[in-house]
């Protein structure tokens, strides 16, 4: 009988006591999005909703937005903006709530998730041929601003052509600007080429 309550009294402090080490010694904390915060411990962030609960564990792979001159990584449409680097390149993609990665890291920039849609710049890859000399595939690689539903699947266009880039660590030290947002239901705003804005109406 003893043992048995021994056992019971580990079963409801372990899991307190991780509780509260996961949640202790916090630098920063978010207001609400989405239903959950955002938590940072040093150089990781981590998501919590409204009671308290772990939802995300920390990493520190977060895209950090800024509101109201603080920076901190938010879910909308139930969607948070990660990066992962390959080759030198940072690649953007989202994780669901329960820290799953639903679009895969494949954009060359991206903005979060507003009302179920987000922009991102989408990369293509057309292979030109072979040089037979050197044996190696010659790859052209070229990109589209287009807006992108939950599932990441393409419902807009909002660049007319695509646009060439160098895929290189050493040209591509930041990413490309992303020249569209959303500033209401079916507007946009688009950046020209004197760094002007443009309002202009869209239908998906």
């Amino acid at each position: 009988m003893r043992k048995l309550v021994c056992l019971a009294v580990l079963f409801f402090i372990v899991p307190f006591a991780l509780f509260s080490q996961n949640l202790s010694n916090l630098e920063f904390i978010s207001p609400f999005h989405d239903g959950v915060a955002a938590i940072k411990k040093g150089e990781r962030w981590a998501f919590v909703n409204n009671q308290g609960e772990l939802v995300v564990d920390f990493r520190n792979d977060f895209v950090l937005s800024n509101i109201n001159k603080k920076e901190y990584p938010i879910f909308n449409s139930d969607r948070c903006l990660i990066h992962k680097k390959k080759d030198g390149i940072l690649y953007y993609g989202y994780i669901d709530k329960k820290g799953n990665e639903v679009i895969e890291p494949e954009f060359l920039n991206a903005t979060p998730f507003t009302n179920g849609l987000a922009i991102v710049l989408k990369l293509y890859k057309d292979v030109l041929g072979t040089n037979d000399v050197l044996d190696k595939k010659m790859i052209d690689y070229n990109y589209m601003e287009v807006a992108i539903d939950m599932n990441g699947d393409i419902v807009h266009y909002f660049t007319e052509k695509p646009v060439h880039i160098t895929l290189s660590r050493d040209f591509l030290r930041k990413p490309p600007l992303i020249k569209t947002k959303f500033i209401a239901e079916n507007l946009i705003a688009t950046m020209n080429k004197d760094k002007t804005w443009s309002i202009k109406k869209y239908k998906l």
